[in-house]
């Protein structure tokens, strides 16, 4: 700084730039604390345009994600149900098994009871013998003609001594008329001493060598005499059947 004559100070160009940098610094404090007690405006807010494009795809995906959730679901409650499944199976395999196998201890244990009562059963009770079949009863002939001729042909068929009834009757009636009691007392054989006997008129060494086992040994007896006359006639002559005359 330079001092005129005149008393005043004259400013010089680098006081000038002193004072103007002092004046602006000063504007702009008194600019900044007056802008630091203003409240700043909120600034608008742009609306987002939405292309038809754009409102379709997210639509999709709001779509798929929703799909998604429901597979997700369905897989679940599927598995779900499907352990639930298998759960209760193998309850019920295990309940089954379970009631076989009390059903067969069950059934045994009564098999082994009923077989040991049985044998206890067995073994106190007393056997009796095996009675023997009866004897069937005797066949009943009558004490005529007829019944003697009858029992004496049932004889002769089970000794195998052929003859038949026609045979043995016509042949009584003409020996004997049909009593056991003839004797004929006039013929050679009586002549003799052997006289022709009974209802077929057999002597007695002939009935006594052709006499039948189990028959009576009384020439008079009608149907020993029958059948021992008979098993002569079959030896000589083949059958009773074959004798028309005397023999």
């Amino acid at each position: 700084m330079r001092s005129n004559h005149s008393g005043y100070t004259r400013l010089t160009k680098a006081h000038k730039f002193s004072a103007a940098a002092l004046t602006a610094a000063g504007a702009a404090a008194v600019a900044f604390g007056a802008a630091s007690h203003a409240v700043a405006a909120p600034a608008p807010v742009k609306p987002v345009a939405w292309s038809a494009e754009a409102f379709g795809q997210a639509q999709d995906a709001e779509r798929k994600d929703a799909a998604d959730k429901a597979a997700e679901q369905a897989r679940a409650e599927a598995a779900a149900a499907k352990h639930t499944a298998k759960t209760k199976a193998e309850a019920d395999a295990k309940a089954k098994a379970e009631a076989d196998a009390k059903a067969k201890a069950d059934a045994k244990a009564k098999a082994d009871k009923d077989r040991a009562e049985k044998q206890a059963a067995n073994r106190s009770t007393t056997r009796k013998p095996l009675s023997k079949p009866a004897a069937p009863a005797p066949k009943a002939y009558g004490n005529d003609l007829e019944g003697w001729i009858a029992q004496a042909l049932d004889i002769m068929k089970a000794k195998g001594i052929p003859a038949s009834y026609d045979g043995v009757k016509r042949n009584i009636m003409r020996e004997s008329t049909g009593n056991p009691h003839a004797i004929n007392d006039w013929d050679v054989n009586a002549v003799n001493g052997v006289p022709s006997k009974g209802l077929l008129q057999i002597i007695d060494p002939t009935f006594k060598a052709y006499h039948v086992e189990g028959t009576s040994w009384d020439i008079y007896d009608p149907v020993a005499n029958i059948v021992a006359s008979c098993n002569y006639a079959a030896d000589k002559y083949g059958s009773m059947d074959n004798v028309n005359s005397a023999y």
